[in-house]
């Protein structure tokens, strides 16, 4: 059974229509409190006008998009500007999702969230209140877009089972979707 790392916080999860005042909101309270974003957008197709349009909503920000068919170089690059802390929001496909601690990412932005599975949008949150900080996680799906039944059962199961070390609990929910 998993048991929750000692001095983190539980990550605050909100399921919502994707909306640009709520992105805007969320990198700019980030951004205030010193931290950076990791913004999900899993399609290498369109992800620069997504950078483009987050560009435009917080015009402040200094942003980067990360995903693997970057020349390595390019990518470790990148990287490395998000760990020193020099980009405020990475936007970047699910590249991140295992493997990266970044104690100053705080906020998590996901993209079209209806189109992964459960373990994989847990795997997400993960990347993020990772120490002391009160992190965040959101989790959009296209405004007035009907989404399948069990796309909307992962989405609940989220914001059921927020608690730290509910890993087992998502794990045997996955199974029963």
């Amino acid at each position: 059974i998993e048991t929750p790392p000692q001095n983190r916080l539980p990550v605050e999860i909100m399921v919502s229509d994707y909306r640009p005042d709520l992105i805007k909101h969320a990198i700019l309270r980030e951004k205030k409190r010193g931290g950076q974003v990791f913004f999900i957008h899993n399609r290498i197709n369109g992800i620069e006008h997504i950078a483009k349009e987050v560009g435009k909503l917080v015009p402040s920000a200094k942003i980067a998009i990360a995903h693997g068919r970057l020349p390595s170089s390019e990518l470790e690059s990148v990287m490395s500007e998000f760990i020193k802390g020099t980009i405020d929001v990475l936007i970047c496909t699910v590249i991140i999702e295992s493997g990266i601690d970044i104690p100053n990412a705080n906020t998590l932005i996901v993209n079209r969230a209806d189109r992964f599975g459960l373990s994989d949008l847990y795997q997400l949150k993960g990347r993020v209140g990772r120490f002391k900080t009160k992190a965040y996680a959101y989790f959009l799906i296209p405004k007035g877009h009907i989404i399948s039944k069990d796309s909307e059962r992962r989405l609940n199961a989220l914001e059921r089972y927020k608690e730290l070390g509910s890993g087992f609990k998502i794990a045997m929910e996955d199974l029963e979707i």
